[in-house]
C-alpha cells in the first residue's frame, strides 16, 4: 500500500466504535488522524489511546474539538491538510463518521418542558447527520481523498424504528443514510466508495445514555443467534473488510453488523 493510503481520519475517535476503528486501522499501518470532544477523566483516557496508536508504529493527531462546528472544522481541515502536504502530499484513504452526540426525550408530550425542541432537533440532525455530509465536502473540495478512498458512517437500527426518547436522532440517523446514498453516487465518478454500517446493540457510552438500556440491551442478546450483543471490535473488523481494495463494488448501502440480531427480531 502506498504512502498515500495510510491515512485515516475518524469523527468520534475516542470511544465506542471510534476507538475500536482507530485502533484497528492503526494495527493496519494507517496513521490516525481523530476528532473527539471530551473532558475531565475522558480526556485523559483520549490522551492515553492517542499513545496506545503511536506504540503501533503509527502516527497519531487528535484534537478535542467540536467537529460539528463550522468554523472548527474548517480550521482542523486546513491543518490536516498541511499534515499531508508535508507528509509528501499523502492523503485521507479512509474518513469514518462515528459522532454519537444527541437529545433525547419525547417529541410529543402534554409537558412543553419535556418535549425535545426545535434547538435541541436541529443540534442532533447536525451532529448525527450534517456534519457527516460537511466534512466529505471540505475534504473533497480541498483535494484531501485519495482515490480508491473509503468513507463510513456508523447509524442504528434506529434510522427505520421508533424507539422510546429517540425521535431526534432516528430522524438524524435516517438523514445519515440518505446522505450516505447520496455521496455514493456523486463520489462514484472519483472511484469513492461511501457506505453505512449498522451495528446491533452494542453497549457504548452513548448507548448508555438510553432509556431502557439495560433491558434493550438484554433482549437483544437473548434474540442474537450468537447468544450476545455486538461488541466495538466486531464492528471494527468489518470497517476492515470494507476498506479492503476490493470492496470497490460496494457503495451507497447500509450493512447491517450484527450477528444476525436484526432478522430474528420477529421471533420476540
Amino acid at each position: 500500500m502506498s504512502n498515500d493510503n495510510h491515512y485515516a481520519l475518524i469523527l468520534g475517535s475516542s470511544s465506542g466504535f471510534g476507538k475500536s476503528s482507530a485502533i484497528q486501522l492503526a494495527k493496519m499501518g494507517y496513521n490516525i488522524f481523530g476528532m473527539h470532544l471530551d473532558v475531565g477523566t475522558n480526556k485523559k483516557h483520549a490522551e492515553l489511546l492517542a499513545e496506545e496508536i503511536r506504540s503501533y508504529g503509527v502516527k497519531c493527531l487528535f484534537f478535542n474539538k467540536n467537529a460539528a462546528d463550522e468554523a472548527q472544522r474548517k480550521e482542523i481541515v486546513a491543518i490536516l491538510k498541511e499534515e499531508l502536504i508535508n507528509d509528501n502530499d499523502a492523503k485521507i484513504r479512509v474518513y469514518i463518521h462515528s459522532l454519537a452526540f444527541g437529545a433525547l426525550g419525547p417529541i410529543i408530550s402534554h409537558n412543553r418542558e419535556e418535549l425535545i425542541n426545535q434547538r435541541k432537533i436541529e443540534m442532533t440532525m447536525n451532529v448525527m447527520g450534517n456534519s457527516f455530509l460537511f466534512w466529505a465536502q471540505d475534504l473533497f473540495l480541498e483535494n484531501m481523498f485519495c482515490e480508491n478512498a473509503r468513507i463510513i458512517s456508523l447509524t442504528s437500527s434506529g434510522s427505520i424504528r421508533a424507539m422510546k426518547g429517540y425521535g431526534a436522532v432516528s430522524a438524524a440517523k435516517a438523514a445519515l443514510e440518505a446522505y450516505t446514498r447520496q455521496l455514493a453516487v456523486e463520489l462514484a465518478p472519483y472511484k469513492i466508495t461511501v457506505n453505512a454500517l449498522m451495528p446491533g446493540v452494542t453497549d457504548t457510552p452513548a448507548a448508555q445514555k438510553l432509556p431502557e438500556f439495560q433491558r434493550l440491551k438484554e433482549v437483544s442478546a437473548s434474540h442474537n443467534p450468537y447468544g450476545r450483543n455486538t461488541i466495538p471490535d466486531d464492528v471494527a473488523k468489518a470497517i476492515a473488510l470494507m476498506i479492503d481494495e476490493k470492496s470497490y463494488w460496494i457503495t451507497g448501502q447500509t450493512i447491517g453488523v450484527d450477528g444476525g440480531e436484526s432478522i430474528c427480531n420477529a421471533f420476540e
